[in-house]
């Protein structure tokens, strides 16, 4: 099945995308290049190229990869850049690793293929005892995402590696964001996996799994698949797409802009990382404190208290604040959004603007609950704000404790008006369809309202598409002692 998607391109002259890359980069001297990558099957087409391109190295770094059509295609594509003699590393959490032991050792038998988990489990098949046991420290995950080719081109964001992240599937499809950045970012990028390649809480795959298979079945699409629908839109998107050819010409649409790497200490995912050191605190060094306009979109929203005291005397100094967060009927974890749903009348009493996404599926369909730890199964999965109209963060980061304080996350520091303001108008734009807007009615109750269209104003009363049980354990939830987990 690989071989069909084969991707046709012009003859490539040895070391052709570092070429290509340093003849782009050298007309901006200190700016890296961004593209943005808002189309789910466009950002599969880039990563499954990228390895096609590669002739040295792939380093690849992510919180969960999904044992589905995407993630067995782009395992193909990784043990076929491999066999070529391109040298690649995988880092993976282990908490979503589940199903993927025996594919991911026998891929890792491959000489040129090298695996790594991180804060790995201990009980393979029932990974609950590992929870028992030691608890501290598997409640620590690495949510770091990016996939860097040659030490040239990496692609950092919110998207892991799953037919839904890619905009295609059974499970609902995810509103996420990612971008392809050449230039001095690549570099930082990375300096940052080696180190957490090398970090403490980081163990070779074969310490822990066993395996004495063929790699090239672990990875082969069931017969079943092979003529799927989802298949079939991939290998479309790989023969329509331009941008090998873009890339080549140099045509491929970048913005030129200050760009710099934040990323926690890998140490954090064994609880020894300083607190000046976490991403939170190095974000507000970097960026320094909205002045004016503050658009947050965060699939989990949990401000806490100390939170909503930031961002109450933030609107006390005239800045305009929009937050875009997943509705009750769009999140798959209930006690994630109990976390944000007791501070929403505070937020709207003060003046800042509350969102929240509209599900794309019926009350029927709506997702299972994943756990804290788990992967995300919500409409929105999208980490990122902008500042002021002319800063962006594009990362992993979420605005709950558990970004904050328990899991490693990293994202890009944008310095670019172009950029944050298209992100602002699309932030705009696409509330009107696919969110509803919260406000207090006379009585000081939440209200969720459709924006007017050919019927005019809806207004909602309670949770909309929700169940009274879903609402009511949202209700109890947010009564316990659990925000810090969240």
């Amino acid at each position: 099945m690989t071989e069909a998607l084969d991707f046709n391109q012009q003859a490539l002259t040895p070391d052709w995308l570092s070429q290509a890359v340093k003849a782009r980069t050298a007309c901006h001297p200190g700016l890296s290049g961004i593209h943005p990558l808002n189309d789910g099957l466009d950002a599969f087409a880039a990563r499954y190229l990228l390895i096609g391109l590669a002739e040295r190295t792939i380093d690849i770094q992510y919180y969960i990869w999904q044992n589905d059509m995407s993630g067995r295609l782009l395992f193909s594509a990784l043990l076929e850049a491999a066999t070529r003699g391109v040298k690649v590393r995988l880092l993976l959490d282990d908490n979503n690793t589940p199903g993927l032991d025996e594919t991911l050792a026998e891929m890792n038998r491959h000489p040129n293929i090298a695996i790594r988990l991180f804060n790995p489990f201990s009980f393979r098949m029932l990974r609950a005892l590992g929870y028992l046991t030691d608890f501290a420290r598997l409640n620590r995950r690495m949510h770091n995402k990016s996939f860097t080719v040659d030490g040239v081109a990496t692609l950092v964001g919110g998207r892991n590696i799953g037919d839904e992240y890619f905009g295609t599937g059974d499970e609902p499809l995810f509103a996420d964001l990612d971008v392809l950045a050449i230039g001095p970012v690549v570099q930082e990028v990375s300096d940052d996996f080696e180190r957490y390649w090398h970090s403490k809480a980081v163990a070779p795959l074969q310490t822990v799994v066993e395996s004495n298979g063929d790699p090239r079945e672990a990875v082969r699409l069931p017969e079943a698949w092979q003529h799927s629908e989802p298949v079939l839109r991939y290998m479309q998107r790989l023969e329509d797409t331009h941008f090998v050819s873009q890339l080549a010409s140099g045509t491929l649409n970048m913005t030129w802009a200050k760009t710099r790497l934040l990323s926690d200490d890998p140490r954090k995912g064994l609880g020894k990382a300083r607190r000046g050191s976490l991403l939170p605190q190095r974000m507000l060094e970097v960026i320094g404190k909205p002045q004016r306009q503050f658009d947050i979109i965060s699939a989990y929203f949990v401000p806490t208290r100390a939170g909503v005291a930031q961002l109450l005397a933030l609107r006390r100094n005239g800045v305009d604040i929009a937050i875009l967060t997943n509705s009750l009927a769009a999140n798959d974890v209930a006690v994630v959004h109990a976390g944000y749903a007791k501070w929403r009348k505070k937020l709207l009493r003060h003046g800042i603007a509350l969102y929240e996404l509209k599900p794309q599926f019926s009350i029927n369909e709506a997702p299972h609950d994943r756990g804290l730890t788990g992967n995300s199964g919500s409409s929105l999965h999208a980490k990122t704000f902008t500042v002021d109209g002319d800063k962006l963060f594009i990362g992993s980061f979420n605005f709950d404790p558990r970004s904050a304080q328990l899991n490693t996350e990293m994202g890009l520091v944008i310095e670019s008006e172009e950029l944050a303001q298209e992100m602002h108008q699309r932030f705009s734009q696409s509330l009107r369809d696919r969110a509803w807007a919260l406000r207090l009615d006379k009585w000081g109750r939440v209200n969720w309202v459709e924006f007017p269209g050919e019927a005019g104003e809806v207004v909602h009363k309670h949770e909309p598409r929700c169940t009274l049980w879903q609402r009511l354990l949202v209700r109890l939830v947010w009564r316990l002692p659990v925000e810090w987990l969240l």
